[in-house]
């Protein structure tokens, strides 16, 4: 069975409720403000545009009210009759009798308890349902935020390799005029510009096309802070991770909601355990009548107890389709609790990896650098040749850009373990 329940995730309710209560604020697209676009802003406008954070105040309207049907002391509203009777139609010697009714509904035996367990695991689920919903919608929003950080860090790659090949292509111009390099030279400077040219266009291609995704998930156009392209903005603080499976279980989003699906179901099931026949009534009735004119009226009172027979097969599709129901969402969180610990130990080797692959590239252009600023001053003294300038260009940019892309590969896999720990973005 399930682990015991607990509040640790809770806190995250108040998240739901304040996306729900925003969620206007995102109909229109806008612009994010305060500089960087963080993943924050994004996640926040994604949630604010989702149905189930639009239709949650209703479903917890619906949820307290389902709790104040347990709470009353009739199981159905009261019912009112009222009814006359006289003998126009044959004597009419002023026979008259008026008859006032009320029928009270009462609660079969442990009714009423039972129906409160259920109102109480429904509003549980649907708490739990819409942090589901978030964790969701955190996926989707951290994959599409970082593919257009990625894009963006391209794009401003490309623009520096843009500006060194064209400063480069300056350079060699100048001294092909001044009788120090051949023509031939000037033709491969100014190719290697025009390449750097075409990279950058398609990087601003790609990043558009990354920015309108994003746009759509979130209805807000991605504002770019002014940074290198090795600072990344708007990463997440890595997680106390932990190996504790069953706090894990217990604080899971995915998982909470599926153990709330099946308390639903098991709650269901006891209800419908009880109500194998119609509600009993009491009946309270009022008589005044007269049998000729003149006479005066009689008044009398009735009580009385309505009680329908019942069988126990009465509700037995209703208990075995809560009995499946049960079943099924525990089969199902049995599934998601496996799932879940794979995709946590997936996320952590990633981080490791890219933590690893972060140091190296960070090496690599450090020494990549260094070189480059070598060849560049012995090409000015004439020590070395055009090519060789060229490749060692190449070498430090393209190490720069592992060095660049390795940095943001780490900080998406913090987000993707947080994601998989069942964390929203912060």
């Amino acid at each position: 069975m399930f682990p015991s329940k607990t509040k640790k995730w809770l806190p995250c309710a108040l998240l739901v409720l304040a996306g729900g209560a925003s969620w206007a604020q995102a109909a229109e697209p806008r612009s994010a403000t305060a500089g960087a676009f963080s993943l924050k802003q994004a996640f926040d406008a994604a949630w604010a545009r989702q149905p189930e954070a639009q239709s949650l105040s209703t479903r917890n309207e619906a949820a307290r009210a389902r709790r104040e049907v347990a709470d009353g002391w009739l199981a159905e509203p009261a019912a009112l009759s009222l009814s006359t009777e006289g003998d126009q139609l044959d004597g009419n010697d002023g026979s008259r009798e008026h008859i006032v009714g009320l029928s009270l509904p009462l609660w079969l035996p442990g009714e009423r308890s039972r129906m409160g367990a259920v109102a109480d695991a429904e509003a549980q689920a649907t708490t739990s349902g819409a942090l589901a919903a978030q964790l969701r919608t955190a996926a989707q929003v951290r994959e599409v935020y970082w593919q257009w950080q990625r894009a963006r860090v391209e794009r401003d790659l490309a623009r520096e390799r843009q500006a060194k090949a064209r400063q480069l292509a300056a350079d060699v111009a100048r001294r092909v005029v001044a009788g120090e390099l051949a023509l031939a030279d000037r033709h491969q400077a100014e190719g290697a510009a025009a390449l750097a040219d075409m990279e950058l266009t398609t990087a601003e291609s790609v990043l558009a096309g990354a920015a309108q995704r994003l746009r759509t998930l979130t209805g807000m156009r991605p504002v770019e802070a002014a940074s290198p392209p090795e600072r990344i903005v708007g990463g997440e603080p890595e997680p106390a991770d932990s190996e504790d499976a069953p706090a894990l279980e217990a604080a899971h989003p995915a998982l909470a909601a599926l153990r709330a699906q099946s308390e639903v179901a098991r709650s269901s099931a006891e209800l419908a355990r009880v109500q194998t026949r119609a509600n009993p009534e009491l009946t309270l009735s009022a008589t005044r009548e007269r049998e000729r004119s003149g006479e005066s009226y009689d008044q009398t009172l009735l009580v009385g107890v309505r009680i329908p027979f019942g069988s126990a097969s009465r509700n037995r599709a209703k208990q075995a389709s809560a009995q499946a129901d049960a079943i099924e969402a525990e089969v199902q969180w049995r599934l998601e609790r496996e799932r879940v610990l794979a995709d946590l130990e997936a996320a952590r080797l990633r981080l490791d990896a890219a933590v690893a692959k972060a140091r190296a590239a960070e090496q690599r252009a450090r020494l990549a650098e260094e070189s480059r600023g070598f060849f560049d001053k012995s090409f000015r003294l004439g020590e070395t040749d055009l090519p060789t300038r060229l490749r060692i260009e190449l070498e430090a940019s393209e190490a720069r850009r592992q060095a660049a892309l390795a940095g943001l590969d780490r900080t998406a896999a913090t987000s993707d373990l947080r994601q998989a720990l069942g964390l929203l973005p912060e």
